[in-house]
């Protein structure tokens, strides 16, 4: 299906806060209105994500001059970043590869593999720009000690800035992939490009990459691509764990239309793609491939959960309730999104079930690490692009995120010295659960009330981002639906 310039979407005369807000520069652009030759929606897009990526680097410039050895720089100036300390503390300044035994001089990598690779090939480009000394003398020197060698601050300076530029094309990639999800919604990718949770979470950690396997995964489903799609997921989930849960939406949805063969075949390329990308570090490594797995199950209540706000008002949380009630909550979303998806008039839009099984999954989980935000990011754009609501939730995210290095930094305790909780990023992990359950609510009534979804309120497709949808609508059952959602 194929879709004009002239019938695209368009925010201003679409969504009621755009359109308001359009009026301080003239108003909604005019019905007769031509679009412009060369800035296309796609173009304006990845323009608006190279300034925001450029944001993101700019925003780490304090910690960058700091050589990231200021608790009160990284945290004052929230521009910590996981990149330049585990350069040192996982052995790639001492030129060790990921998932090999360093004879216990260092911790072994706890991130998939695909995070470990990346973060190798980075480190390796490093040592080419700074001409690194002799790596080989650095393994004899403990882990903790390698940062204060001469020159290794510096070095590791530049490994995020290496990083940084190699991770640059994942944000545009995410952005344009997005852009072209929704062949009549390019725009709604701008809640992407322009958010300020990419540029204030974008090089936290490495999560861009696990970002732009979900937008490719998206974008492959809707030009009916399955094993494609597969493909993405399974990279995607050897970059982080989360993109698997993308085969959750996609089954209640192959349900409702009776697209098994489709389910079959991106459930076993994601298969392939993971046990592919995983199997030279299990061969090799596989007690050290195998902590990422151990290091999450082990772990206690952490920063950014519920469990830890509930730990600090004195409550004895040990991790293995942690692990069980977590785990059943999130079967339980699991299967109320199930039964929601199977039950709802129409099939729901993928990009809707994966936000509220995501979500469900981060609201109880032990830990929200501030770049987590970036999971949910492609997810609301396309679950509900609505600029009102994604101000919102952007909002909550953002308040969340200042607070948590506040809190790391110290500045926001009540009384830690008494145990007195810190209220004040207790109020702020509540706030941040309240924006996600907001949208979450939101998207539950789009599903029950396609009338609401702006993606789908004109009755036309199920979901206009997947072929299949459109491709089974006769013309008597488009008018049939159109006029249904008119009525309501």
């Amino acid at each position: 299906m194929r879709v004009s310039r002239r019938e695209v979407v368009r925010p201003s005369r679409s969504d009621p806060f755009v359109g308001a807000a359009s009026e301080s520069i003239g108003g909604p652009v005019g019905e007769h209105a031509r679009p412009h030759p060369w800035w296309t929606p796609l173009r304006v897009v990845l323009a608006v994500a190279a300034l925001g990526f450029v944001l993101a680097m700019v925003q780490r410039s304090p910690c960058v001059a700091d050589n990231w050895t200021s608790n009160d720089v990284r945290y004052g100036s929230m521009c910590y970043s996981d990149v330049p300390y585990l350069y040192t503390a996982r052995g790639f300044a001492a030129g060790y590869g990921p998932y090999v035994d360093t004879g216990g001089r260092y911790p072994a990598m706890e991130y998939p593999v695909v995070i470990g690779y990346f973060a190798w090939v980075a480190s390796e480009v490093t040592h080419v720009l700074a001409g690194s000394p002799d790596l080989a003398a650095r393994r004899d020197v403990p882990a903790g000690q390698v940062y204060g060698l001469p020159g290794v601050a510096k070095e590791s300076g530049l490994y995020f800035e290496v990083t940084a530029v190699l991770l640059a094309p994942f944000a545009l990639l995410a952005a344009g992939l997005l852009a072209r999800v929704h062949r009549g919604r390019p725009w709604d990718a701008m809640l992407f490009a322009a958010s300020p949770t990419l540029v204030l979470a974008g090089l936290v950690n490495w999560d861009l990459l696990a970002v732009a396997a979900v937008a490719a995964a998206l974008w492959a489903w809707s030009r009916d691509r399955p094993v494609l799609a597969g493909v993405m997921i399974g990279l995607g989930t050897a970059v982080k764990l989360y993109p698997v849960f993308l085969l959750g939406a996609l089954l209640v949805v192959c349900l409702r239309r009776r697209r098994v063969p489709d389910l079959l075949s991106v459930t076993g390329a994601a298969l392939v793609a993971w046990v592919l990308v995983n199997l030279p570090p299990v061969l090799y490594g596989f007690a050290q491939w195998k902590v990422f797995w151990t290091f999450n199950q082990d772990r206690g209540a952490d920063l950014g959960s519920l469990w830890l706000v509930w730990q600090q008002r004195g409550h004895t949380v040990s991790t293995s309730l942690i692990n069980d009630v977590s785990l059943g909550f999130f079967v339980a979303v699991c299967l109320g999104v199930l039964m929601l998806g199977l039950r709802a008039r129409r099939p729901p839009r993928i990009p809707q079930l994966a936000y509220l099984v995501v979500a469900g999954f981060l609201v109880v989980n032990k830990v929200y690490s501030p770049q987590y935000v970036l999971w949910l990011l492609p997810l609301v754009v396309l679950a509900r692009p609505r600029w009102r609501d994604v101000l919102v939730w952007t909002a909550g995210e953002v308040f969340y995120y200042g607070a948590v290095w506040l809190y790391l930094g110290g500045w926001t305790a009540s009384s830690t010295s008494t145990g007195i909780p810190d209220r004040a990023y207790a109020f702020a992990i509540i706030v941040r659960v309240a924006v996600e359950v907001y949208v979450a609510v939101l998207v539950v009534r789009d599903i029950l009330n396609p009338w609401h979804d702006p993606v789908r309120a004109d009755g036309v497709t199920d979901d206009p981002a997947d072929p299949s949808s459109y491709r089974r609508a006769t013309p008597a059952t488009r008018a049939g639906r159109g006029a249904r959602a008119r009525a309501g």
